[in-house]
């Protein structure tokens, strides 16, 4: 039963496109963004790193894995478009009375979203490696598409737990789209993607504090690693180039490891999943 519940709202998502669209709106806010501004803003930059680094290939895999950690969000985000229409349209009544279990409903709509966010972020990651072989990059490795994978499925569950919760006090359609098209254009900026977080200053550190910021981080070390020469680490490159561009966190003299990031993720979405719970536990009541 939940899997044609799931079949059901992803039809119901990909049949809207609208929805599709604001989905994909902080995206192409990025995309814009880099073809305007971004692309030669720090290609001299990279080039005084040495080490024989291509400035281009490696301001595109920059880029690029902004492009998809936003994509692990915000379509995670537009897939519980199908949740709030049906509870104001009241279909949501029909399968009330329906021998389905609440608990299975809305368990269909959290993995509806999860499924979702997989299928596009997938789709921009190929669309990310095309560009990148496009422009004379290399693709990935294997074992980095791997570890990329891993990644988008851990940033995608993150991202539907901590919506899950947030929606839990959205009724309407209207504040959706609302709370979607803001969500859309600033989790960008939050992630350290619009603008690199070493120009922020301030803001920096809110950046550091926002969960999602940290799937940007780890998808940058595995894409930006794919550009250095053999022989050359990420390690190998100048600090406070990491720290400005979002390849790594550091609070005050501590570096935060990739373990770290992953289990921060973890944690939130073990946390978001269970107030998600909680929420609509008493939501029913």
């Amino acid at each position: 039963m939940i899997l044609s519940l799931i079949k059901r709202n992803l039809k119901l998502y990909f049949r809207d496109k609208i929805s599709v669209f604001f989905s994909m709106l902080g995206v192409l806010i990025v995309l814009v963004l880099y073809l305007v501004f971004l692309a030669n803003l720090f290609s001299s930059d990279i080039a005084n790193i040495g080490y024989g680094l291509d400035p281009g290939e490696f301001i595109d895999n920059w880029i690029m894995a902004g492009v998809i950690s936003v994509t692990t969000v915000t379509t995670t985000l537009g897939a519980y478009g199908v949740m709030i229409n049906d509870n104001q349209t009241k279909i949501v009544n029909d399968f009330k009375v329906s021998p389905i279990k609440r608990s299975s409903l809305v368990l269909s709509y959290v993995l509806s979203s999860v499924l979702v966010g997989l299928i596009m972020s997938i789709f921009a990651l190929c669309f990310a490696e095309a560009y990148i072989l496009v422009y004379g990059g290399a693709i990935m490795r294997f074992s980095a598409i791997i570890k990329a994978l891993g990644i988008i499925l851990l940033s995608v569950l993150m991202s539907s737990s901590v919506i899950f919760f947030i929606i839990a006090f959205i009724k309407s359609s209207n504040a959706f789209a609302a709370i979607s098209t803001v969500f859309g254009s600033i989790v960008g900026f939050l992630m350290g993607v619009y603008v690199p977080i070493g120009t922020l200053q301030g803001a920096a550190s809110v950046i550091r504090a926002f969960p999602f910021a940290h799937t940007a981080v780890l998808m940058r070390q595995v894409m930006i690693q794919g550009t250095l020469p053999n022989g050359v680490n990420l390690d190998d490159l100048p600090d406070g180039v990491k720290q400005a561009l979002g390849i790594e966190f550091a609070y005050g003299d501590f570096i935060m490891p990739a373990s770290l990031h992953i289990l921060l993720m973890l944690a939130v979405t073990i946390l978001f999943f269970g107030l998600g719970v909680i929420a609509f536990s008493r939501k029913r009541k």
